[in-house]
């Protein structure tokens, strides 16, 4: 592997004008297409082998034409205090706003409140459905706006009006803090590299691969059935590994340019050994994130396998676009240690003269004469640096540090014990948007359980009395607990199905309302063996429902295969057994102390307006699987980029605790880099308009702070401190068994010992590493 690396980042180097070009190509490729394909609709929710999908599927099949998954409105209307919407004048406005709302193309039906006795028992507040023939998020741009001029002519006329419903649905905004935090992630790596230009290596790969992921998906967007959310997803996972795998190459390049190797082969090497790493990190987040489709949620799976599209394109782009940048830039990037004209005026610090000193070839006798100086530099090059100071400080107490991470974790994860899962409606939407004052108003008029009605779907062809089935179904339910009311049946033309609105006395994402839906699907148990007819409970609510157990029911599953799949795949990079246990288990406790954070802030409220959180609620539900599959990814990336460092050491014949050591010198102070960028640019996605992506963006920050500051900072050496060698026990069987991936670089060793470099001095140097 890294032999391989080796030779394609020189050649890309070498190549830099056709690589390039490579990669323009594609992007402007990537870009044509996303410009000209069609736009893309809704993606369809389908969520298969659920009652509630089920259900839906029969009622396409015995009510066709419906148009059941046409966008939906509900126009609402509440009277000036003191008056009443059955007033004459406030019931001609509503009556003209229904004529004018029945004049859309695309317009099924409209139903006149009075007639469909829409109105609340008070009389203060009415509502209006709308049907269309198309999903909300297809709509025309004239539909919508007939939809919004219609309110506002009832405004005008004295009423409160505001519209719920999927109609006026759009994409969601982007966030000015996703700027934020791409200023935040420029000034971490010019603080790291000292160097504008080497800073901006990172950022501009990151970005270029983002565009082409992101380009692509928009292109086939349409013709695969790809959601808004995807390239949302794709754009924050891409920037986040785009930037870090940039990253390790340039400071693994810059170390290698301080140990004295010429600029092609530093790039090499660079590319041999970190690209190693990238390669195995990139790998653990592409199978958790195409692993999601275990759960068998077309749109989950959809997500994944893009953003997983995303995070491939990042590693090309680290292995060949980087390496090609590295030799346009020449001299701009300066050797590890050497500051740049923005930070250090092109100075060289002492340690980076102390580096440059020891691998020069003739040097020697100078060796021998800097010892006799009264410098002031020598003190400074054999100052240890912090990631040192920090890993001998485990070192010295490292049954403290595991306890203190431990413990720590822990607290943060006690709110996880209170997860409530659920998926947002316009309940969770900002109290500023008209969809989420709709449904205030009304829950007001007529009850929280309004906005979640479930429809119950009777299929009585098999029964011998199908109108008998549906009537009993019907008083059955009404004789249900937290039942507020049951419309009477609809009959498809054959008369053999029916469907029966059921609206709740509570609120969508209550448990009194989970709890119902599982009250009549037993009840449907029983009058199937009575009449033969099979009842089905479906409905955004029982979707919601439904959606949530089935995530629930795979999250074990999928652990097992994604955490197993990396498991193997670390045994090969480590060629250990307990170094990949200690990273899954690890992983455990960033995650479920992640879940607890999100669960303080989502649920319970905790610093929720720092956070924008204007309603608390059901935590998603998607949202601990999807945590799963991309933590554990992310968490791997710098278990691979730090431990490796600390492998390299010790099958280089250091001892194990001074091999921590030596993986802290070399990669902490890079690993805190990528870390704070990656956390920058997750939280630059917290003040996104849609719930759903606030969520997963504090997720994503929150849990790679905890993973990356507490377990692999702290715990993991500590950890390896108290194994010792016991760490790298591999069996002599398996041992035999595994192939070779050779990620510290030791065929490049063998390599230089057999003459194969030019550059004798390179030898000794790459020797030692």
């Amino acid at each position: 592997m890294a032999t391989f690396l080796y030779k394609l980042g020189r050649l890309a180097f070498r190549r830099r004008h056709f690589v390039a070009l490579i990669w323009v190509a594609l992007l402007a490729l990537a870009g044509v297409g996303a410009a000209t394909a069609p736009s893309a609709g809704s993606s369809s929710f389908s969520i298969p082998g659920t009652e509630a999908q089920k259900a839906f599927d029969l009622l396409e099949q015995r009510f066709p034409g419906s148009s059941a998954d046409g966008g939906t409105a509900r126009v609402v209307f509440k009277a000036p205090d003191g008056e009443k919407m059955t007033d004459a004048a406030h019931k001609a406005t509503v009556e003209q706003t229904v004529k004018e709302l029945s004049d859309g193309s695309e317009v099924v039906s409209v139903a006149d409140p009075y007639k469909a006795h829409a109105v609340s028992k008070d009389g203060t507040i009415a509502y209006a459905s709308v049907r269309y023939e198309v999903p909300g998020m297809e709509l025309k741009d004239a539909s919508r706006e007939a939809l919004e001029d219609a309110g506002q002519q009832a405004r005008d006329a004295g009423l409160t009006v505001e519209i719920g419903g999927d109609a006026l649905q759009a994409a969601p905004e982007a966030a000015s803090s996703e700027i934020i935090g791409l200023a935040v992630a420029a000034v971490v790596l010019v603080i790291t590299f000292g160097s504008l230009i080497a800073a901006g290596l990172p950022l501009l790969t990151a970005l270029i691969g983002v565009g082409i992921g992101v380009s692509a998906i928009t292109a086939l967007a349409n013709a695969l059935d790809l959601g808004s959310t995807t390239s949302t997803l794709a754009m924050m996972i891409g920037l986040a590994v785009g930037i870090d795998y940039a990253l390790f190459i340039v400071s693994r390049y810059r170390a290698e340019l301080a140990e004295g190797r010429d600029r092609e082969e530093a790039v090499g090497r660079a590319t041999g050994t970190a690209g190693s790493a990238v390669v195995f990190a990139g790998l653990t987040v592409v199978i958790a994130l195409v692993g999601l489709a275990v759960v068998n949620v077309p749109m989950l799976t959809k997500m994944g396998v893009a953003a997983a599209g995303t995070v491939v394109i990042a590693v090309l782009i680290a292995l060949t676009m980087v390496p090609a940048l590295l030799g346009y830039a020449g001299r701009k990037v300066k050797p590890g240690g050497e500051k740049g004209k923005l930070l250090g005026r092109g100075k060289k610090t002492a340690a980076a003269k102390a580096n440059a000193d020891k691998a020069s070839a003739d040097k020697a006798s100078a060796d021998k004469a800097n010892t006799d100086k009264p410098n002031a530099d020598k003190p400074n090059a054999d100052k240890p640096n912090m990631g040192t100071r920090w890993a001998s400080f485990v070192v010295r107490r490292p049954l403290a540090v595991l306890l203190l991470g431990v413990l720590g974790l822990g607290a943060a994860a006690l709110p996880a014990t209170s997860l409530e899962l659920g998926l947002p409606d316009d309940g969770s939407q900002p109290t500023s948007t008209t969809q989420r004052r709709a449904y205030d108003l009304l829950s007001e008029g007529f009850g929280p359980g309004f906005n979640g009605p479930l429809m119950v779907v009777v299929d009585a062809r098999t029964s011998d009395a199908p109108k008998n089935a549906v009537t009993e179904v019907s008083d059955e339910i009404k004789g249900l607990k937290d039942v507020v009311t049951v419309t009477p049946p609809t009959y498809n033309k054959a008369g053999d199905t029916a469907t029966i609105t059921v609206i709740p006395d509570s609120k969508p994402s209550s448990v009194s309302t989970e709890d119902l839906v599982h009250s009549i699907r037993d009840a449907g148990a029983g009058i199937k063996a009575d009449t033969d007819a099979n009842v089905l409970v479906t409905g955004t609510t029982a979707m919601n429902i439904d959606f949530s157990q089935k995530l629930n029911d795979a999250l074990v599953p999928y652990l097992i295969l994604v955490v197993g799949l990396a498991f193997l795949l670390l045994i090969l990079v480590f060629r250990s057994i307990l170094v990949p246990l200690k990273a899954a288990l690890g992983f455990l406790l960033s995650v479920l102390a992640a879940l607890g954070a999100v669960v303080a802030v989502f649920q319970w409220g905790w610093l929720a307006d720092l956070f924008g959180v204007q309603e608390t609620g059901p935590v998603m539900s998607m949202m601990p699987i999807f945590m799963v599959g991309v933590v554990f990814g992310l968490a791997m990336d710098y278990e691979v980029f730090l431990v490796t460092r600390m492998r390299e050491a010790y099958v280089h014949g250091e001892r194990p605790t001074q091999a921590v050591v030596t993986g802290f010198r070399h990669s902490a102070r890079v690993v805190t880099a990528a870390a704070i960028i990656m956390i920058a640019v997750f939280s630059g996605f917290i003040g996104a308009s849609e719930s759903m992506v606030k969520m997963i963006g504090f997720g994503l920050a929150i849990a790679v702070l905890f993973d990356a500051f507490v377990v692999r900072m702290a715990i993991v050496p500590a950890v390896l401190v108290l194994l010792g060698k016991k760490a790298w026990w591999l069996p002599k069987w398996l041992d035999r068994a595994l192939p070779n991936v050779d990620v510290e670089g030791e065929g490049l060793r063998t390599d230089a010992e057999t003459g194969k470099d030019s550059d004798s001095d390179g030898d000794r140097a790459l020797a030692r590493v």
